[in-house]
């Protein structure tokens, strides 16, 4: 065995597998894979194997598509059987719900170039004559999805890998991992490999392979059926496959032909199981359970209804394993927080996603940024607390939703609040009617409910009660002011004698030269990809004050630290939980912060875009910055933690306060987009500086990436577009952000974000498209929920274009 590698690979899964082979597709074949058993003798040799388009999250719905293009011809690539079986599939829609749910899918489906399309009964009885159709209204019908043999895959992308260089090593356990300067020593029973990068593909066995580096990854271990039946005989008179049958309302899962038997798959709704709670054994291979059908009974039944040819069939066979969840159901792929160890691992469908998620994390660890946007992936995501319970009980939650509606509004409850950040605010805003959001682990007001409005009554795809909700606080604002909690935004101190030469390398903008100067700036990657946008605010010499993005507050320090050049002084401390944020704008905004402060609040005193240290409410060191998310006249308070309370009681209670509403993230986003700010929706790594159309906020050169980010955009570019109303008797509904772009009846570009423009009365929506398209009042047609809107690109943002309100005197 070699001694050495350049990257080690831990796992020889679905998804340790395909990472190997598409890191030696992209160039890198110094890689070693172990396995200390046989491949895919975890999780991945027992799946069932579906692959499908219908997903509505782009970068999955990319990742999935790619699977179906590389399944089918990995065979004459390698030479290893796969067993690809197109038979399509139909998702079933019982409900109106869902119906706008396989609408939305569509939208994002289509303009990515996947063949998909809407049928009605009649149609799904042609294509599947064996279902009880009893309630249905439509399915998706998806022609190009399909079912592989899952460990023929997986050993087919490891022979690919061996074929262009890499090693495979099986029956070999790595036993331990120690830190070795910036590499890494792999211990194993057959020797050690020293090795520079480490990756995780671990499948179960990744929250102990974690441990060994001093991560603690929150991924459970959930219990999954499915059972195979007798032979069929309708099925042996078929001349082709019948599409698999997805099911979300009353199976709960799957139904497709296994060869002539039937197979069932189910993810209960209720009494979610979890396995290995301590740690999976590590002696456990090829490992089934015994079946629950206690557990499964009531969506077995309903499946036998729905399909009567199965009715009376025994079960031939039942799979009952383990497949890994992690709190939000999204993949960890990317950086662990360790410098040069990476993650491949809780992914709940591997077949599915596998070659994707290997393809774009091979990307990104060669070349710096992945060609989709992989934040929703990035391991550093999680900011709540994490211990057994939440990893085991948000696991449970995220399996009892797999097949849920995905609505754009959901809410994921679980051990919430109470693992979460709370700002000092959160019970005396929860009284006002907050319904709070979990971002980073923080509880931040989404909106407030009022007249009788709760969180049910906003889970559609279409205007919901929330439309009139977020109009109400977007009026009331800038009518008088409004106020809202952003204690959740990332807030990071950088300090040393070398923070200003960090500072002018790695970001796009002039670094604030005046002590209380603010800059909006790109921080940027070597390949002249957007790592993130960031407030700088000067706090003193070689002293500066960064505000980010609360998602993205690991991953920001985990990325400023590894910039730091060597014999570079440069400090970094994360003061995120020592100060709240309120916020407050509109124009009494002066006049309410006036009565709580004896700073000098006016334009010569206190001007537009600086910061000064002043006393608000007897609360010393508050840093008030005089910008905001909302194209008002305002100011953000980042304010002592402890003083958080006593500043918000002081603000509401003025002379000046009656009239002052309180908002939250949902009408935020709304006056972003009448003021056409961007959001992490817009700037992300898959971008560069004038692809997203921010040159403005960027230097001419002078920083890393200056180069490739500076030329002129050439794959696609950013534009603003507004949207015509809907017809008064068409579906009332809006972009939720994916759906395709179309002119000419060609696909031309994809929905980044929106926002209902209540100023105007017309929804406004980002969108990349054709650089040769991005022309003023050219016009496009925008696929929503299935439907045609009509759009046109605006030259400037549509409230306040001259920024007056901002810098107003009073």
């Amino acid at each position: 065995m070699q001694s050495k590698a350049k990257i080690v690979i831990i796992g020889g899964g679905v998804m340790g597998c395909s990472l190997a082979y598409h890191l030696c597709k992209e160039g890198e074949s110094d890689v070693v894979l172990l396995e200390k058993a046989e491949l895919t003798s975890g999780s991945t040799w027992h799946a069932a194997g579906q692959i499908t388009h219908s997903v509505s999250h782009w970068s999955l719905a990319k990742m999935a598509a790619y699977g179906t293009e590389l399944y089918p011809r990995l065979e004459d690539e390698t030479g290893q059987s796969c067993t690809w079986h197109g038979s399509g599939s139909l998702r079933i829609a019982y409900t109106q719900d869902e119906v706008d749910w396989i609408k939305y899918t569509l939208s994002v489906g289509k303009g990515l170039g996947h063949e998909m399309e809407i049928v009605d009964p009649a149609r799904i009885a042609e294509l599947h004559p064996f279902y009880n159709l009893d309630g249905v209204k439509a399915a998706l019908y998806t022609p190009h999805d399909g079912h592989v043999d899952p460990a023929g895959v997986a050993f087919a992308m490891a022979k690919g890998a061996r074929m262009m260089g890499g090693t495979v090593i099986r029956h070999n356990r790595v036993t331990g991992i120690t830190r070795a300067g910036e590499g890494f020593v792999v211990h194993t029973e057959k020797g050690d490999i020293e090795a520079d990068i480490v990756v995780n593909s671990g499948g179960t066995y990744a929250r102990q392979i974690g441990e060994w580096v001093g991560l603690d990854l929150p991924i459970a271990n959930m219990l999954h059926h499915y059972l195979i039946t007798e032979n069929v005989p309708e099925f042996e008179a078929l001349d082709k496959e019948l599409p698999v049958i997805r099911d979300d309302s009353q199976v709960s899962g799957y139904i497709r032909m296994e060869q002539k038997s039937g197979l069932i798959g189910i993810y209960e709704k209720a009494n979610a199981a979890s396995v290995w709670d301590d740690g999976t054994p590590w002696e456990s291979e090829n490992e089934l359970f015994e079946p629950d059908f206690d557990r499964i009974e009531p969506w077995l039944i309903n499946a036998l209804e729905r399909m009567p040819i199965l009715a009376d069939k025994g079960i031939k066979s039942v799979v009952h394993g383990a497949i890994t969840h992690p709190p939000d159901g999204n993949m960890l792929l990317g950086p662990s927080g360790l410098k040069n160890f990476w993650l491949c691992c809780g992914s709940q469908v591997g077949i599915a996603w596998g070659p994707g998620a290997g393809k774009y994390l091979a990307q990104w660890m060669v070349h710096g940024a992945a060609d989709v946007s992989m934040r929703s992936f990035d391991p550093r995501r999680f900011g709540a607390r994490i211990d057994d319970e939440y990893r085991i009980d948000k696991a449970k939650e995220d399996y009892l939703l797999r097949h849920e509606i995905p609505f754009p509004h959901l809410d994921r409850p679980a051990l919430r609040p109470s693992h979460s950040k709370l700002s000092p605010l959160y019970q005396t805003l929860l009284d006002k009617g907050a319904v709070y959001e979990d971002v980073y682990g923080w509880e931040r007001p989404y909106w407030y409910a009022v007249g009788g409005v709760e969180q049910k009554h906003i889970e559609s795809f279409r205007r919901s009660e929330l439309f009139d909700v977020i109009g109400n606080e977007v009026r009331g604002m800038r009518a008088h002011a409004g106020i809202a909690d952003l204690t959740a935004f990332a807030k990071i101190e950088i300090s040393g004698a070398g923070a200003e030469a960090f500072l002018e390398r790695v970001q796009s903008n002039k670094v604030p030269q005046k002590v209380g100067s603010v800059t909006l700036t790109y921080l940027m990657l070597d390949n002249g990809r957007i790592e993130g946008e960031a407030t700088i605010i000067k706090l003193d010499d070689n002293r500066y004050y960064m505000v980010y993005a609360a998602v993205r507050e690991a991953a920001l320090l985990n990325w400023m630290e590894e910039e730091v050049r060597t014999g570079e002084d440069v400090v970094f401390e994360n003061v995120s939980e020592a100060y709240g944020v309120i916020m407050l704008a509109g124009p009494a905004a002066r006049r309410i912060l006036a009565h709580c402060t004896d700073a000098a609040l006016d334009n010569a005193s206190f001007r537009w875009l600086s910061t000064q240290h002043i006393t608000v409410a007897g609360v010393d060191a508050v840093r008030a910055l005089r910008v905001t998310y909302t194209g008002e006249l305002g100011w953000e308070l980042h304010v002592p933690i402890n003083g958080m309370l006593d500043v918000y009681q002081a603000l509401v209670n003025t002379p000046d306060s009656n009239g002052l509403v309180h908002v939250g993230s949902a009408t935020l986003n709304a006056v972003r987009m009448e003021k056409a700010y961007r959001s992490g929706h817009e700037i992300t790594n898959e971008v560069t500086i004038t692809e997203a159309d921010v040159a403005r906020f960027s230097r001419d050169g002078g920083f890393q990436g200056a180069g490739a980010s500076l030329e002129p955009a050439s794959r696609w570019v950013l534009t603003y577009l507004q949207l015509d109303e809907p017809a008064a008797d068409a579906v009332q509904c809006d972009p939720l952000g994916s759906e395709s772009v179309w002119r000419d009846g060609k696909a031309v570009g994809q929905i980044s974000s929106g926002g209902y423009g209540y100023a105007i009365g017309a929804y406004l929506a980002y969108a990349y498209i054709k650089p040769e398209l991005n022309h003023v009042g050219n016009e496009f047609e925008l696929m929503v929920m299935g439907e045609s809107r009509r759009a046109v690109i605006v030259e400037q943002c549509v409230y306040d274009p001259d920024n007056l309100l901002p810098r107003s005197e009073d």
